[in-house]
């Protein structure tokens, strides 16, 4: 076992200082070391509020791989980037947790898969829905076989108006794509997860660049510009896997719609089902009776005293130094995130030519 994990952070911007840099800094034996932004004064800003005392800066994410005594590398850039430099950290001796999606596209993600295969480095993908509560107690009912086969399913992401107008997500060529491949990848990986089925056979997708053309339009985050919104503002996939199990993928920054949630799964299995739209629930049949049960997953305290309270990114990163401290699987496998990868880049491709996109 490993005393101090040493951690490298490349990209130093919103998704490193709202998630991995909190999460990490409350993990005892972990030292935030290295810092590298194009932009130093980024860098430097997070180094100064979670850095070590020998922590450095760099501009030049190569500088800060050539520190041999740095364990752990995050890379929480733009998608665009992803495979690049989590393939160099992993051929410079680094294990690396890289921010999803894998990468833009599936021989990016490929890449990386390969990579680690080839450097015996441990590679996970940032997908901390499957640390809720309400999945992990979903997990187990799956595991344990309370919903028989599943064979229909839902991933669900849909946003009524919440479009990020910052940094790059509005960029094709930095990102890859929009919702789909920003919050539709988060509900398809939980999705998958659940029903252990990673084998896709075909997919039909459509994406739309409708409401993405209205200018001073309502939005979360203040209007966009619909010159510079190059990605879809919704994208739908009908995903076939090779046991013949269907998965419906929904997924939108901007819908005329009220059914809005994220990072949700529908499941429907021969016996029983379950969705998270309001909460968990449980559905099945009884003694010849229909049922629906309400599961409480978030424990509270007593008065006065509250239990212990640890977001999903927390849990996601105390799993992930643990993978490393104690040489041990990551929950989420590269080959897992692979394929899912694969399934976006597949509803893209059938969007683009208008047909049957074959796996």
């Amino acid at each position: 076992m490993k005393d101090k994990v040493r951690v490298g952070i490349i990209g130093c911007g919103g998704i490193a200082n709202a998630k991995h840099l909190p999460a990490l800094s409350k993990i005892a034996n972990v030292e935030i070391v290295g810092f590298c932004d194009l932009i130093e004064e980024r860098a430097a800003k997070a180094a100064k509020e979670y850095g070590s005392k020998d922590a450095k800066v760099y501009k030049d994410y190569r500088k800060l791989l050539e520190d041999k005594t740095i364990d752990v590398i995050h890379v929480c850039t733009p998608n665009k980037s992803h495979s690049e430099i989590s393939v160099a950290s992993m051929e410079s001796g680094k294990h690396v947790m890289c921010e999803k999606p894998m990468a833009k596209d599936s021989k990016g993600a490929e890449k990386m898969v390969e990579t680690a295969k080839m450097t015996g480095m441990k590679l996970t993908i940032g997908y901390q829905n499957r640390f809720r509560t309400d999945s992990l107690h979903l997990k187990e009912i799956c595991r344990r076989g309370d919903l028989g086969k599943i064979y229909y399913a839902k991933a669900h992401a849909i946003r009524r108006r919440a479009v990020p107008t910052w940094g790059v997500f509005l960029n094709e060529d930095e990102q890859g794509g929009g919702p789909l491949i920003d919050i539709g990848t988060h509900a398809l990986d939980l999705t998958l997860w659940m029903m252990n089925n990673y084998e896709p056979k075909s997919v039909v997708g459509t994406t739309y660049h409708e409401l993405s053309k209205k200018k001073n339009a309502a939005n979360a985050w203040g209007p966009w510009d619909p010159a510079k919104f190059t990605v879809e503002d919704s994208a739908f996939g009908f995903i076939v896997m090779k046991d013949g199990s269907t998965i419906v993928l929904e997924s939108s920054w901007a819908l005329n719609s009220l059914d809005v949630g994220e990072a949700q799964t529908v499941l429907c299995g021969t016996e029983g089902g379950a969705d998270m739209q309001d909460g968990l629930r449980i559905n099945g049949e009884e003694f010849g009776r229909l049922f629906v049960k309400n599961v409480e997953v978030n424990l509270k305290g007593v008065d006065f005293y509250s239990g212990e309270k640890l977001e999903p990114q927390d849990v996601e990163a105390r799993q992930w130094i643990d993978a490393i401290a104690n040489d041990k699987d990551p929950l989420v496998k590269p080959q897992e995130a692979f394929t899912v990868t694969r399934i976006l880049e597949g509803i893209y491709e059938s969007a683009k030519t208008g047909k049957q996109f074959n796996f």
